[in-house]
């Protein structure tokens, strides 16, 4: 039982705008490095695991990670708001954009990463957190990385399904456009250290 976009809440469809809804030319908080910016050599990830503050936090601490940023991805209207995601009219996933360097990180560490820090079997939601923008997502950029990310999916399934867990519901499928999140949710946990955005870990390796 795979992720079904059918399932997507049925609303009017928004019509987003032209332009960013942050300047994204602006430096990343922590690691001081421009949001929009992909070094000759590094590679760009995408994932959706839930609220994008925390999600966002796990990344950017990992060695070998250039550049992190939060937006919406997997839907199909442009540039939108926060609050247009939030009603399930824009089908966006909260996402994370990883620029990293391979030669230090591998795809491999990441998709780590991101299936032990999230429970990807359920559905539209994480936790308390309902609606189509929080459910589990992995945008590839290429074919190597949709092989990886399949591979990575079974491999969990295989270790969720012995720990009595249900089927996973992970979107895998290429990237299409990604649009930043307004400047207030940009490294959020750095900014506001307190701030809730629980982490939904299942205790189940990614092996």
């Amino acid at each position: 039982m795979w992720f079904d976009k059918d399932k997507l809440l049925t609303v009017p469809t928004l019509a987003g705008r032209d332009k960013p809804v942050v300047d994204i030319s602006r430096l990343h908080r922590v690691l001081g490095t421009p949001l929009n910016q992909v070094p000759e050599g590094d590679e760009v990830a995408y994932f959706a695991l839930g609220c994008f503050w925390g999600a966002e936090k796990l990344f950017w601490k990992l060695p070998g990670v250039y550049v992190t940023a939060v937006g919406y991805a997997g839907g199909s209207v442009p540039n939108p708001t926060y609050e247009e995601v939030c009603t399930g009219g824009t089908s966006h996933a909260e996402t994370v954009k990883v620029v990293y360097d391979p030669a230090k990180v591998s795809y491999d560490d990441l998709l780590k990463v991101f299936f032990e820090n999230h429970d990807p079997t359920q559905g539209m939601r994480q936790g308390n957190d309902h609606g189509s923008q929080y459910r589990s997502a992995i945008y590839t950029t290429d074919d190597a990385q949709q092989f990886a990310a399949v591979a990575a999916r079974d491999r969990m399934q295989a270790s969720l399904t012995a720990a009595g867990f249900g089927p996973i519901t992970t979107e895998i499928t290429p990237a299409g456009d990604f649009f930043f999140a307004e400047g207030y949710h940009q490294q959020y946990l750095d900014a506001n250290p307190n701030g809730y955005c629980p982490v939904h870990a299942t205790g189940v390796t990614c092996n």
